[in-house]
């Protein structure tokens, strides 16, 4: 499914049970540091990260030690490490969301852990409960390594991107909600309150998500309803003129819809520079919404 020297291939259709299965185990991880880590701006504390071989939590810190769960993609295993007792390992492999979620809840709780999190998923709809769930079951390795491998390759173009900006900005966070890797710029000024609208999703938690102005970029895999991974790229707040920005590459466009930018994966994928393709996006994105917004870019970027 990949070439090591070059971006992965992502065919939706031949990869989708295993992302919406991922999907919901990723919640469930996500949901554990959520009820653990201290809460941090905009939900930051809520986040998975990149590794050399998945996704993590990094260190959770519990009653006086620390603990952290990591998605493997090359050996196919969850990993649960606590600085109090050996490494426990569940493999990844063909199970239910509910399988997943009572053997991960056993293996905890034989850590010593005992966490309790709100278990039905966020930012889907249907939100079948966890516990409940045996729809999803589908664990492709080779679709999952595929899936890691682009985000690893994207991670490392959007550190780089973060680098030139001095102001406020996030960390390169995998969100669980939506399943997508993403970085945020702040202007450093309020925004207006956003008026909420993602299904299961509280709309405290998005006005305080959304209460800074901002320029965000991510990746995001697709869903059955929109079967395409892409990248995207928004301005909150934001209005038509956004869309009416000359951006790049010239393959990218603006969703109105959306209010958002779209490039396809395959675009970078395939093109005769991926990083740099990818770059250009963002670089143009962020110049967009900084001149619709009137962001004092003289205070916020490296001279």
């Amino acid at each position: 499914m990949k070439n090591e020297q070059n971006w992965p291939v992502l065919n939706f259709a031949e990869m989708q049970d295993t992302i919406e299965t991922l999907h919901q185990w990723i919640q469930i991880v996500g949901k554990i540091r959520l009820k653990t880590m201290p809460w941090q701006n905009h939900s930051w504390h809520t986040a998975l990260y990149v590794t050399p071989s998945g996704y993590s939590t990094h260190g959770i810190p519990y009653q006086g030690q620390i603990f952290q769960i990591d998605f493997n993609f090359k050996k196919h295993k969850l990993l649960l490490q606590c600085s109090n007792a050996e490494t426990i390992t569940i493999d990844l492999k063909p199970k239910t969301v509910a399988s997943f979620y009572n053997e991960l809840f056993e293996k905890l709780s034989g850590l010593g852990i005992e966490v309790k999190i709100h278990s039905t998923p966020n930012e889907m709809d249907p939100a079948i409960p966890f516990s409940e769930n045996t729809v999803n079951k589908s664990y492709d390795p080779n679709a999952a390594n595929a899936l890691w491998q682009a985000m690893l390759k994207t991670n490392a173009v959007f550190n780089e991107f973060r680098s030139d900006f001095i102001g406020k900005a996030s960390p390169v966070h995998l969100f669980w909600g939506a399943f997508d890797l993403a970085v945020t710029r702040f202007s450093g000024n309020p925004a207006p309150l956003h008026q909420g609208g993602i299904p299961n999703m509280s709309l405290e938690v998005m006005q305080e998500a959304y209460s800074q102005e901002v320029s965000s970029a991510g990746f995001w895999p697709g869903s059955k309803d929109s079967p395409m991974p892409v990248f995207y790229a928004y301005a909150y707040p934001s209005d038509a003129s956004f869309g009416e920005q000359k951006v790049l590459p010239k393959e990218a466009f603006y969703s109105p819809e959306m209010g958002e930018f779209f490039l396809k994966y395959e675009d970078v994928q395939n093109s005769e520079n991926p990083e740099k393709t990818l770059h250009d996006f963002l670089r143009t994105t962020y110049e967009a919404a900084t001149k619709i917004s009137e962001w004092d870019r003289t205070k916020l970027e490296k001279k």
